[in-house]
């Protein structure tokens, strides 16, 4: 009948699951509610296991937020971006801190002052822009994938722009038909022809060019390039030898293009160009990376074309809002600026305690949830340093994770054995006396699960200008 007959001391520090025997199961106290609780003459007479474990997970996840410890957290070191993505399993936080280079937690104070909303572009007059769907068109990133992270079937390749140069003739006009390549693989045509063209690189995480004709390129369709505005346009290229030449070309939505300077070195390449100044007429809303200059046919060479980025100067961020706040020197970094937004009387006051606002009364930095984004923002002076976000789940993201802690075990049955009978049409009068027990079993296990101890209360009151007597 022990729980532990079945298992040796040996086996258990062998292990790594320690200190599990704190928590039951779901999956056990399920199997312990349907013998103990339903059946001919019990409380209830007849239950689906199916409803059973619906409430089981619903009462997991409503003493997961408020009653059960969460244990939680991920330590992530803030990028120059200054915002991070919040866990898959984040359903709200605890604390954020900042860690010091002893290891002691300093903890960040949320701001309620900011946020990060949705921008749309707009043009000279302040009117907003649409795309071909009549769709409003937000700021930030045009390309969709420029990093070709996990998928490209947004790009095409090896399309034959061959004229004049300029890639002023549609493919269908002049095609290149060395091969065809899909997403992640290439096929070459005829067999055995060496491996030529634009290729996804292993993994897709670029794009590899391999001996390629003059005017070859590979293209994104549907971008929303609106003609005459200004764009900042970025590449990184490796690979390019002597007589490489690689451009970037942008097509507004009247059908005219634009094209960076002649990329001819390695590394990233940013560059701002005017959407249809060079007048030719192509298709429309696309964007391209074309390879310009003719090798020669005996040389062979390789390059590779990643990180490709197109963003609307003056709208390169998604709010105005959130690019202010990152730049933004923090009141604990400045403290003469008396007009500072996060000051609030703080530094005006030096000296005096009239006034202060206390969650403003720490120099540790701020941070702020931005929910539709699904990201955790930080002040600029936490960028670099480690930050640790405790927070709490709901208990359902694994099995192993649905688990209950043995002090709030009563309250799971109860919680169960309420919500089955509130749901019936015959235990309707059993419901005021169960949700009597519910509560009173909720709050044995939060009393339980406070983790109180005499001896540390007595330790923490002996700093107080009181004394105890023990």
């Amino acid at each position: 009948m022990g729980l532990l007959d079945n298992t040796t001391q040996a086996s258990y520090y062998s292990s790594n699951d320690f200190g599990n025997y704190q928590f039951t199961s779901l999956h056990d106290i399920i199997n312990q509610f349907m013998v103990v609780y339903v059946g001919e003459d019990k409380m209830i007479p007849r239950a689906k296991i199916t409803d059973v474990q619906f409430h089981a997970m619903r009462s997991l996840q409503e003493l997961s937020f408020d009653t059960l410890k969460s244990c939680k957290s991920i330590e992530l070191t803030v990028p120059a971006a200054l915002n991070y993505a919040l866990p898959i399993d984040y359903v709200n936080y605890t604390k954020v801190s900042s860690v010091d280079s002893a290891g002691i937690k300093h903890v960040l104070y949320p701001v309620s002052k900011t946020s990060n909303p949705k921008r749309f572009q707009e043009d000279a007059n302040g009117d907003f822009l649409y795309d071909i769907n009549n769709n409003l068109i937000e700021s930030g990133e045009l390309v969709v994938n420029g990093g070709f992270n996990g998928t490209s079937d947004n790009w095409e390749l090896n399309k034959g722009y061959l004229g004049d140069g300029d890639g002023v003739v549609p493919a269908s006009s002049n095609p290149v038909s060395l091969y065809t390549s899909t997403s992640g693989t290439s096929t070459i045509y005829p067999p055995g022809s060496p491996k030529q063209g634009w290729h996804f690189t292993t993994g897709q995480f670029g794009i590899e060019g391999h001996d390629l004709l003059r005017d070859q390129s590979f293209v994104q369709h549907n971008v929303p390039i609106v003609q005459n505005q200004d764009y900042k346009v970025s590449v990184t290229t490796s690979g390019i030898t002597t007589g490489v030449e690689i451009r970037l070309y942008i097509v507004d939505d009247m059908g005219y293009y634009s094209k960076t300077s002649a990329i001819t070195t390695n590394g990233t390449h940013e560059q701002t160009i005017t959407a249809g100044q060079d007048g030719t007429q192509m298709e429309a809303e696309t964007i391209m990376i074309k390879q310009e200059a003719d090798p020669g046919a005996s040389q062979h060479f390789y390059v590779n074309i990643d990180n490709i980025s197109i963003k609307k100067v003056d709208f390169e961020e998604t709010s105005t809002t959130w690019s202010n706040y990152k730049s933004h020197k923090p009141s604990e970094n400045n403290v003469n600026d008396y007009q500072d937004y996060q000051n609030d009387i703080y530094w005006p006051n030096e000296g005096r305690r009239f006034g202060l606002d206390p969650q403003h009364a720490q120099v540790n930095g701020s941070f702020y949830m931005d929910c539709a984004a699904g990201k955790i923002h930080f002040s600029s002076n936490i960028s670099g340093k480690t930050v640790i976000l405790d927070y709490i789940s709901d208990s359902l993201g694994t099995d192993k994770e649905m688990q209950v802690h043995k002090f709030a075990e009563e309250a799971m049955y109860k919680s169960i054995a309420h919500a089955i009978l509130s749901t019936s049409n015959y235990g309707q009068p059993l419901v005021p006396r169960l949700t009597k027990e519910k509560f009173a079993a909720i709050r044995k296990a939060k009393l339980r699960l406070s983790n109180l101890k005499l001896e540390e209360l007595t330790q923490i009151l002996r700093g107080k200008s009181k004394q105890i007597k023990h």
